[in-house]
């Protein structure tokens, strides 16, 4: 035996003391309240306590042995079984609705267990005996039918299930006081026990942890399906063999007494004496000894009902001897008198006296269910004078077997749902629960495929499961556990690979932005504090809930990451015109709007060029219309609104403001609050109007920004 097997051995055996405690509690409370002959019982307070600690199946079991036990002193205990192993499911029910943590919410446990008990076992004590009737019901409801027309069988249920009520109302307060009394922690601990794993903490499975929508038929169902229909089809084949065998045996076993019967009878009767008894009737010399013959005869045979003697002439069937029955039984036939016989019977006769093979005839009228065997009596000549006829009935018999019939499924029941709680507790300890479990916790690593740090703490937590089936589940687990374990230290060298990758693009874009901004005198650290300006602006969009459905976190990322390649058209601008100290001329300023033109078409060759640089798509959309304003006065194509992508609008925002504040050859920065007031200005003409306000939400950060590269307190 392994470690493993060992521990579960003790763990199983430590379950062993709350069940042996609760069917201690269940007998005792039983016996003394039966030996009050009381409606009380009390006796599932144990089973519902073994219910709540440790699930149905404990609590099934615990009803079941309990019953068995109370058979000593209450020999119909066990017919009851059934009813007590529903309580105990019902109560592991009811635990996980919290209902037995409160008492305000003990009347459905209450109600519940109330109907079961109160209708069930009353039902199942008028199918058993009359003797299992509780006086003060009996009582109650005799008072109460004298004086309604409610039928007396009504108000004993009726009567039954509110004595139940009071009975269940205390039981299940001693319920709670029980475990109140038993520390949080041992609760907790035979709760955990049961299962083969440490149970997943549903609070932090995630959302996605309840969601079964698209299971059709769970394990469960289809196990419980599987062991109901094979428990049913186990005990019916079974008990309709044994019947059929038993019914089968004794019906052989009364045909046999009967030709015994028929046989001795004829043997005692004087065939020359026929003639006599048919002219005188009883007062023929020598009837009333062979009477009492035949009562004696009649006697020593149980199950024969009718014993009596047939002549046949002249087409007819006449009575020659008939003894009287039990009390309650028909008239004997006279001496004499013509037998009103079926016609089947009258053949069957026929044929005997043709002296013909014959089977015992069976007949079921008004006389029962009843099998006829006769016996020939012959004289010395062989001729058939009389026919001595033993019937047996087989009502009694059909009468024991349906009452067996029900005794033995109602024996069963309690016996089948014990099997059927083992299978199904079998299949969610072993399959079910861990099983989702692992589903759970495979979704929710599935899901946080973009956080490294999630990850990690998904596959800590499938790793925390410790499944310890052993068996294939367990060895599903651990190849689960190996798999996730190596697709998160993937997915962390793919992350190092695109950040090293994302850190080299980056580095490029900033190199071509230097090379252009080195050609300007005027645009110191301009690309810097454009990028920073951007990313305040569009994590401000995203913070109001402007453009949600755009502003994606890989949006910002392009767009930040992007941003410094806005003027890169510059590079085909001549340095005597990007450079001059004064106003540019009409002509001048022509030349420098070619660079949105020129940096479009020089970031669209990149993307063409450099496979996965969807990122540069932003870069382009900057490049080529952070110069276009929303009112469509702006360049190179004279865009207006929402028509101008997103990330220009942005832009045109950052570089004004940033072109305010910086000095150039040609004019002194402006002062913040002027540069506010121009950008103001400009809402809703030259500026998205919530990208400015965005912008002036930020102003904290923008005053940093500010601080940062021009060492001016602002």
């Amino acid at each position: 035996m392994t470690f493993r097997s060992k521990q579960l051995f003790r763990i199983r055996m430590l379950h062993l003391i709350p069940v042996c405690a609760g069917i201690t509690m269940n007998v005792v409370l039983a016996n003394l309240f039966y030996q009050l002959r009381l409606p009380f019982f009390m006796d599932t307070a144990g089973t519902i306590c073994v219910s709540l600690l440790l699930g149905p199946f404990y609590g099934v079991l615990t009803a079941v042995i309990s019953c068995a036990v109370s058979t000593i002193f209450n020999p119909y205990a066990f017919f009851f079984s059934f009813v007590y192993s529903l309580v105990a499911i019902f109560a592991a029910r009811f635990s996980k609705k919290n209902c037995f943590a409160d008492i305000g919410k003990l009347f459905m446990p209450v109600l519940a267990f109330s109907a079961l008990a109160g209708i069930l076992c009353p039902v199942i004590g008028w199918i058993i005996s009359e003797d299992l009737q509780f006086s003060l019901i009996t009582e109650t409801a005799t008072a109460i039918r004298t004086n309604t027309e409610i039928p007396y069988n009504l108000l004993y249920l009726i009567v039954s299930v509110l004595m139940n009520i009071l009975d269940k109302t205390v039981t299940c307060l001693l319920v709670v006081l029980i475990m109140r009394i038993v520390p949080e922690r041992t609760r907790e601990w035979f709760s955990a026990s049961r299962w083969l794993q440490n149970p997943l903490n549903r609070n932090i499975a995630g959302p996605e942890a309840d969601d079964d929508k698209e299971i059709r038929f769970s394990v469960n169902f289809r196990t419980t399906g599987m062991v109901v229909v094979t428990s049913l089809t186990i005990v019916i084949a079974v008990c309709w063999v044994s019947i059929r065998m038993y019914f089968s045996n004794e019906k052989e076993d009364r045909i046999q007494e009967a030709v015994g019967a028929a046989e001795l009878a004829a043997d005692n009767l004087d065939p020359e004496s026929i003639d006599l008894y048919l002219a005188e009737g009883r007062n023929a010399s020598g009837y009333e000894q062979a009477s009492a013959k035949f009562r004696r005869v009649w006697e020593n045979y149980r199950n024969v009902a009718y014993l009596y003697v047939v002549s046949a002439g002249d087409g007819v069937f006449r009575c020659v001897l008939d003894i009287e029955g039990d009390e309650g039984a028909p008239e004997p036939y006279e001496p004499g008198q013509v037998l009103p016989l079926e016609d089947g019977m009258r053949d069957y006769l026929s044929a005997l006296a043709a002296g013909e093979e014959t089977e015992p005839f069976e007949t079921r009228d008004s006389w029962g269910w009843l099998i006829t065997v006769a016996s020939v009596v012959r004289d010395e000549d062989g001729t058939a004078r009389a026919f001595v006829i033993a019937d047996v009935s087989v009502d009694d018999l059909t009468d024991y077997l349906r009452e067996f019939i029900i005794k033995a499924v109602l024996f069963v029941a309690g016996i089948i749902v014990l099997v059927m709680s083992l299978e199904l507790w079998g299949s969610e300890v072993y399959i079910t629960y861990p099983i989702s479990d692992l589903v759970r916790c495979i979704d929710s690593f599935a899901n946080d495929g973009d956080d490294q740090d999630a990850l990690d703490e998904k596959v800590r937590r499938i790793r925390s499961l410790d499944i310890r089936t052993e068996d294939e589940v367990e060895k599903l687990y651990h190849a689960i556990c190996n798999m996730t374990l190596d697709q998160a230290e993937q997915m962390r060298n793919i992350r190092r690979l695109s950040e090293s990758t994302a850190a080299m693009q980056d580095g490029l874009i900033i190199t071509m932005a230097d090379l252009v901004e080195s050609r300007d005198s005027d645009t110191g650290e301009h690309v810097q504090k454009t990028a920073a300006y951007v990313k305040v602006i569009v994590e401000a969009l995203r913070r109001k809930g402007y453009y949600a459905e755009k502003i994606t976190p890989k949006f910002i990322s392009d767009v930040v990451r992007s941003a410094p390649l806005h003027d890169v058209g510059k590079i085909n601008i001549p340095d005597d015109i990007l450079n001059l100290p004064r106003k540019l001329t009409d002509e001048e300023f022509e030349v420098i709007k070619t660079h949105t033109t020129a940096g479009k078409a020089i970031i669209e060759k990149a993307i063409t060029t450099v496979q996965g640089g969807n990122y540069l798509k932003e870069a382009r959309n900057m490049a080529a219309y952070h110069h276009e304003r929303w009112d469509g006065k702006g360049y190179p194509e004279g865009l207006h609104g929402e028509v101008i992508p997103l990330s220009a609008r942005i832009m045109a925002v950052a570089d004004v403001f940033d072109a305010l504040t910086s000095p150039r050859v040609y004019k002194p920065a402006f002062p913040l609050e002027k540069a506010l007031e121009m950008i103001t200005e400009g809402s809703g003409s030259q500026f998205d109007p919530k990208c400015v306000e965005a912008f002036m939400d930020s102003l904290p950060e923008v005053r940093v920004i500010l601080n940062k590269y021009s060492g001016n307190a602002v």
